[in-house]
């Protein structure tokens, strides 16, 4: 540790003395002061600069706390401002004429006037655009959508643009796995399954916005090779006393429903804010494999099932933010989840020399129950230095994961005339796991002048799993130990990391230079056989971001980062879950992390449309696996290390106003991935295609306050290692209607209308031959119904981010 922070304070020397070389920045020539109701500097207050000429937004900025702001711009023209702050009405200078670049314009003074009104007569209805395109990410704002009423996390994610969820429930986006899940800026230290498990539990209603970044900065933890989700969730940002309630019904197959209450009290000095969900789902999913063994002769495989997965969720947040004066706020926050469930499960399998003969059946059933519990605590810290924006924050984290997988299995051998084969056999399992995790930041901004800007930070996390794998066989009407298949994992892993971000700002052109360090050090111990994997190493990750202004109507980008990918803790447990003797599941714990340089070339015209074309290339690629057994004719799933992995991808992204009642969003996302592995299971495999996916995403405007929306999504044939996904379509549809003076909403909507998605594969291994299809329930009507309540008097609170974000991402839940 102590050599780790001595490589800190180089890096920091080296990128402060670079911007010795750093020019100074030229002073603003537009500028203005705004003051509150009580004529004082009125500090934070929004201010956008606007052309007269169409109001478009020329630059946007904040109020100092001498309540000043200034704009520098360098073409000629009438100009306006408008400030707004939450409380007070928005202002509206007059025009001012910049006739010459070396002019300047001061607007003067200009007083906030308050509104102690209470929501009711505030309430203005501004709907923003279901994705928005910024300069480093996409954000697509959930909370404005009918469609996304009443679905979960995950179903969200779906529809969001480039981005794909498989039938395993593994999350890639642009055609690439490999993606850091955030919630609120935080990593979630969670394995890949326990990810989506979470996110299966979060409602919509929880969430405000999902932010894409595929080329994330060095501020960021290293992890995600196809880069970051963030997904942010609701806290009011309303002052005084105030809340929101809402519920949602749905039913496809089966009855699913979820209620939540937000709340939010603010005063001068503290916030208090928190909200709790509950969710109660029932779904049903059907499976079907074929495949062939290969022998002398081959053996055919015919298996069919169902499973029927009871859920409840159980979704909080409380926290308190201390404002100590202006400049330092100290806050903490606890949150957690406590879900259990049950899923039923039937398999049939039909086994002859071909597919219509059957010489035996093997007939499967499981009942699996599970309980997860998690509660993070964080406190944090934020000091304003400057005016310029200079500020330090720290946090402190601790995260607690209970977990406890229960499983009953019979297995039923018999002859094609129903005769049995042997005894039914009666096995269960027993899986409890813990997973503690401790981290700690430290962020700092120094504006070293008016166009250089200073990042460094450090942050540890220290994650400790247990697994424990309880196995036993009813022989002769007794439960026994079954010593095959029990065992006990424990991974530890401490990952110190330390950054530092250069960003010079040129009259058109913006440049950052960034570096990250990561020492990362690992042990797994595979208990009962005592097999250790232990690892030590450093890695070092540079960023390089460009931005460079054409004119007012184009922009152009260029961006390159090195990411790492650790190995989740599920894949590295070895342990062995059976869908049936002929079908399981295997960890790996010899698995290596992956290696990605990423580079990003993008062009913006008229600040909406947007293209972006990338090219990335990762060893000791991390690939889920179907690989044959050919000693028990079985087939396996698990992760591997492929050699190699090459994608290039174009993604464009096109608004189009059709009416001033219609508007739609249109992404597609063009990709060629390609797959190599000298020695897989003693086969050599080389794949590659060329694939796409197209959203579009429709709106209108019926009347005031009533709107209607309209989503098709298709995802072409794609190869990924050793899988060849089939083609998926859908469309969803939805209606949303404000009501009680826009106090409240109603939304009703359709996914999946023609129940046309699915999950279908097949083999790209060598010598193997099966083709899975799978169908969850995805066509679903609901109902939602949302109040809100309370005053709007006082400035915003802050949205707080964590330290336990990239760890809790590799759990499972």
């Amino acid at each position: 540790m102590k050599n780790f922070y001595k490589i800190l304070l180089i890096i920091t020397a080296v990128f402060s003395s670079l911007s010795m070389f750093a020019q100074t920045s030229p002073k603003p020539n537009i500028t203005g002061i705004i003051i509150d109701e009580n004529k004082k500097p009125a500090d934070y207050v929004t201010v956008v600069l606007m052309k007269a000429a169409d109001s478009s937004v020329v630059k946007t900025g904040f109020t100092d706390q001498n309540g000043i702001f200034g704009f520098k711009v360098s073409v000629k023209g009438d100009y306006f401002y408008k400030a707004s702050n939450m409380g007070y009405k928005t202002i509206k200078s007059k025009i001012e004429s910049l006739a010459d670049v070396n002019q300047k314009i001061d607007f003067g003074s200009a007083q906030l006037i308050s509104t102690s009104q209470n929501l009711k007569e505030v309430s203005i209805a501004i709907t923003k655009p279901l994705i928005e395109r910024k300069m480093d990410k996409v954000v697509m704002n959930v909370s404005s959508s009918s469609i996304m009423t009443g679905s979960n996390a995950l179903e969200v994610l779906q529809k969001a643009p480039g981005v794909s969820v498989d039938q395993n429930d593994n999350i890639s986006m642009q055609g690439k796995q490999g993606v850091l899940i955030q919630l609120d800026g935080k990593q979630t230290y969670m394995s890949s399954a326990d990810v989506a498990n979470l996110l299966r539990n979060m409602q919509s209603s929880e969430i405000e916005t999902i932010e894409l970044i595929t080329n994330p900065s060095s501020k960021y933890d290293a992890t995600g090779n196809s880069g970051i989700i963030n997904i942010k969730t609701k806290k009011s940002k309303n002052g005084g006393t105030n809340g929101s309630i809402n519920a949602t019904a749905g039913y496809g197959k089966n009855f699913r429903g979820n209620a939540g209450l937000n709340l939010n009290h603010r005063t001068q000095k503290l916030n208090f804010f928190g909200n709790y969900n509950y969710g109660r789902t029932e779904r049903v999913n059907t499976i079907s494999i074929d495949r062939i063994s290969n022998g002398t002769p081959d053996t055919y495989f015919m298996q069919s099932g169902i499973s029927r997965r009871k859920q409840q969720n159980n979704n909080f947040k409380a926290g308190v933010d201390y404002f100590i004066d202006k400049k330092n706020t100290i806050g903490l926050l606890i949150n957690g989840f406590f879900n259990n469930g049950t899923e039923y499960a039937t398999n049939n399998t039909f086994i002859g020399p071909s597919f219509q003969k059957v010489d035996s059946t093997l007939a499967s059933t499981s009942l699996q129950t599970n309980k997860y519990n998690n509660i993070s605590y964080n406190l944090n810290y934020k000091s304003v230095l400057d005016t310029a924006g200079s500020e330090i924050s720290a946090d402190f984290d601790y995260s607690k994961y209970d977990g406890n997988d229960g499983s009953d299995y019979t297995n039923d051998y018999m002859f094609a005339n129903g005769n049995r084969i042997r005894p039914i056999n009666y096995t269960r399992n027993n899986t409890p796991s813990k997973i503690d995790i401790k981290a700690f930041k430290v962020d700092y901004n120094f504006s070293l002048n008016k166009t250089v800007k200073l990042e460094a930070g450090v942050k540890s996390s220290w994650v400790k799993t247990n697994n424990d794998l309880q196995a036993e066989e009813l022989i002769n009407n007794i439960w026994q130990n079954d010593i095959r298949r029990s065992n006990q994992f424990i991974y530890d892993e401490n990952v110190n990391a330390a950054y530092t971000n250069l960003n010079k700002q040129f009259k058109n052109t913006s440049i950052q230079l960034g570096l990250r360090v990561e020492q990362t050090n690992s042990k797994g111990n595979l208990i009962t056989t005592n097999t250790i994997v232990e690892r030590s190493y450093w890695d070092f990750f540079p960023t390089l971001f460009v931005q460079q202004t054409l004119n007012k109507n184009n922009q152009l980008g260029f961006s390159y980062s090195r990411r790492i990918d650790r190995p989740s803790y599920d894949a590295l447990n070895p342990f062995i879950y059976y869908l049936d003797q002929y079908t399981y599941n295997q960890g790996n714990p010899f698995l290596k992390p992956q290696y990605t340089n990423n580079l990003e070339l993008s062009y913006t015209f008229m600040q909406k449309y947007m293209l972006s074309v990338g090219y990335s290339r990762t060893s000791d690629v991390i690939t889920e696996v179907l690989l044959p057994n050919e000693a028990q004719k079985a087939l396996y799933q698990t992760n591997a290390n492929l050699a190699k992995n090459i994608s290039y991808n174009a993604n464009l992204n096109i608004p189009v106003k059709v009416a001033k009642w219609w508007s739609l969003n249109n992404n597609l996302n063009v990709f060629y991935l390609s797959f190599e592995a000298p020695d897989l299971a003693g086969q050599a495999l080389k794949t590659g295609k060329t694939s796409f996916q197209f959203k579009s995403q429709q709106s209108f405007t019926i009347v005031s306050g009533f709107t209607a929306e309209l989503n098709g999504s298709y995802e072409s044939p794609l190869d990924y290692g050793t899988l060849k996904l089939k083609e998926r379509y859908s469309i969803d549809a939805g209606l949303s209607k404000s009501l009680m003076n826009k106090k409240a909403s109603l939304k009703l909507a359709l996914s999946d209308i023609f129940n046309t998605y699915k999950n279908n594969l097949s083999s790209g291994y060598p010598g193997l031959k099966y083709e899975v299809r799978q169908k969850n329930e995805s066509q679903i009507g609901r109902i939602s119904f949302t109040y809100r309540f309370g005053k709007n008097e006082i400035k915003p609170a802050r949205r707080r981010s964590t330290g336990t974000e990239s760890e809790q991402n590799r759990m499972k839940n």
